[in-house]
């Protein structure tokens, strides 16, 4: 096993090398990081009324669809019509609530507002997830060690081999069912994440954990707020409109169900697309701003569509400009991304965008690809 290690970490060296081999010198990447601080200075003297406005808005058109969606749940009695829209609009404010509201907003895109409900602070979203655990290893960890295997654990989220960085063993052939079963899930993943990183309820607890908050306490948020939710869309709402019960309990599962399979697919979208680079840890250590944004580039993806697509994504169809410009409002990631492309096409750094499906299908062969063994990394002992 020890000698399979070994071949492995050799086979990667080679790999590591070859990739890093184009990289551009320090030089070139200050003068490219220079450039993108300087979209973002031009960019934020932008942000202001509009921008609040624009927030509000879009938390009025969720609370309307969340609203007009329970009631034509509840009169889906009437025509079967009513409940297949109703379900609809509530997973259309389901989506608007975590993706361009609730991520946002927990980024501290709109802090500087000032406003209670609208700060990175106190916010609160719609899903099982904590919104305190969900910052810690969001925010600091994902964002700030993105790609860097052993440090990022969004990369296969400790679930799916996605790359030769991971010995492939015999449970990989399943986990196309697994990515299946994370997609229709994807609330609980998210929920649970952080505790599976501690190893709070399986394996041996991690010695050395830099948690800000005790075993107890990830716990006791975990519980609470899963039982919240739970509470909320298949206790409260049914039992409320109690003569319709089951349509309603079946209409926020649906709507759950949407939710969960929209934002998986357009995260995976931005993250295990072809050409997505993986890191060492010891690539990344000392790294200057030209070359921690130069990681961040190569370990996102875009995806092209309409204003309305990128508004339902969080704009996190633009990932590129959220991983280099996460406290930016996500309103301005289009405008953003345009410059962007621009300043890596002038110092030959690749920038991956393409349309969802071309993304999508990338990602769904990923997942396949990896699921056996590869030429470049020899399987694990079983």
């Amino acid at each position: 096993m020890n000698m399979q290690a070994t071949a492995l970490d050799n086979v990667q060296s080679v790999q590591d090398s070859k990739k890093w081999a184009s990289r551009p010198d320090n030089e070139t990447l200050d003068q490219f990081a220079q450039e993108l601080n300087d979209l973002r200075e031009r960019t934020m003297e932008k942000v202001g009324e509009a921008d609040a406005k624009y927030i509000r808005n879009v938390i009025r058109v969720q609370r309307l669809s969340e609203f007009s969606g329970r009631i034509l749940i509840v009169l889906g009695f009437l025509h079967p019509a009513y409940w297949v829209l109703g379900v609809l609009a509530l997973a259309t404010a389901k989506i608007l609530d975590n993706m361009e509201i609730g991520h946002n907003v927990m980024h501290g895109q709109y802090d500087w507002m000032n406003d209670p409900n609208i700060n990175s602070r106190t916010f609160e979203w719609d899903n099982a997830g904590d919104a305190g655990s969900w910052k810690r290893y969001h925010n600091h960890d994902h964002h700030t060690y993105t790609n860097i295997i052993g440090k990022d654990r969004d990369f296969g989220y400790g679930l799916l081999r996605l790359s030769d960085d991971t010995r492939w063993k015999p449970k990989n052939l399943w986990q196309f069912f697994v990515y299946i079963a994370l997609c229709l899930n994807f609330q609980w993943g998210v929920a649970y994440h952080e505790l599976a990183g501690e190893r709070v309820f399986f394996k041996k607890a991690r010695k050395a954990s830099k948690l800000p908050v005790t075993r107890e306490q990830l716990k006791r948020a975990f519980f609470n707020k899963a039982a919240r939710q739970l509470f909320k869309d298949y206790i409260f709402w049914p039992l409320l409109c109690f003569p319709v019960f089951l349509q309603v309990f079946l209409g926020n599962l649906v709507a759950n169900l949407l939710r969960d399979i929209w934002t998986n697919t357009i995260i995976f979208c931005g993250h295990f697309t072809d050409g997505i680079h993986t890191f060492k840890e010891s690539q990344c250590k000392n790294e200057t701003q030209g070359q921690w944004f130069y990681r961040q580039i190569l370990g996102s993806s875009n995806l092209e569509g309409s204003r309305l697509f990128h508004i339902l994504t969080g704009h996190l169809s633009c990932q590129v400009e959220h991983h280099l410009f996460p406290d930016v409002p996500s309103k301005h990631y289009p405008e953003m991304a345009d410059e962007v492309r621009g300043i890596c096409k002038k110092y030959g750094i690749p920038y991956n965008s393409a349309g969802f499906w071309k993304q999508y299908f990338s990602v769904v062969k990923r997942i396949v690809k990896y699921s056996f063994p590869t030429k470049k990394a020899k399987p694990a002992a079983a």
